[in-house]
């Protein structure tokens, strides 16, 4: 499959579940808190950055919810998603806030011009060969110490950086957070702290949950 075709079967399958996935997954994340924990300390770091009102994007950001809690947290946030389903259900949802359809790996942004970055479990359909691309793109877009945060489905396995899963959109990834490091340091962002989750703590979750916080160097 070419990436154009994994991204239009990508969207295709996001557009077909919106409205479902609108429904229960603001819930879910408001009821795990340890899935979001580092979120507020992201958020804290994007408001004592620089003159403390730069914006940040949520790429990946479905119906809009964890934007609005950035928002709610004092961060300046707008959210960036493939799905036009998506785009339309946060904006009716969180009308004071900005969305825009748009791919993460080529963010309609200037160069250094973001005082955050935050991707809360949307890699998870990115090849492991691609991720490299994406992590690049979030480098681009930070200005000079400015914080990216990564969430994603954990994978321990000692040797490859990622484990394909069946998940119940798109066939998805679950990534080793050592290895997500690395991706991240050789694209000039240095790891700043990570929060792993055990799988028991979110009966939802079949495996643990990863959280990479870095800064542009």
């Amino acid at each position: 499959m070419t990436e154009q075709d994994l991204l239009a079967a990508t969207r295709a399958a996001y557009d077909a579940v919106a409205a479902r996935y609108a429904e229960s997954i603001p819930e879910r994340y408001r009821s795990s808190p340890l899935h979001h924990g580092m979120i507020g300390v992201f958020a804290e770091l994007v408001t004592a950055f620089g003159d403390g009102d730069g914006l940040v994007a949520d790429v990946g950001c479905g119906p809009g919810h964890v934007t609005a809690h950035l928002r709610s947290l004092g961060v300046t946030a707008f959210g960036v998603d493939l799905s036009p389903e998506m785009i339309a259900i946060a904006r009716d949802a969180h009308p004071g806030l900005r969305f825009e359809v748009g791919l993460m790996e080529a963010l309609q942004v200037e160069d250094a011009s973001l005082a955050g970055v935050l991707a809360n479990y949307s890699i998870i359909h990115t090849p492991p060969e691609r991720l490299p691309v994406m992590l690049a793109e979030f480098r681009r877009v930070l200005s000079p110490g400015a914080h990216l945060l990564l969430g994603f489905p954990a994978y321990d396995g000692p040797v490859e950086p990622a484990e394909a899963y069946d998940h119940a959109t798109f066939p998805a990834y679950r990534y080793s957070p050592d290895r997500v490091a690395e991706l991240l340091l050789a694209v000039g962002l240095t790891e700043v702290a990570r929060l792993v989750v055990a799988p028991g703590e979110d009966p939802k979750r079949g495996f643990p949950g990863a959280f990479l916080l870095a800064r542009r160097v």
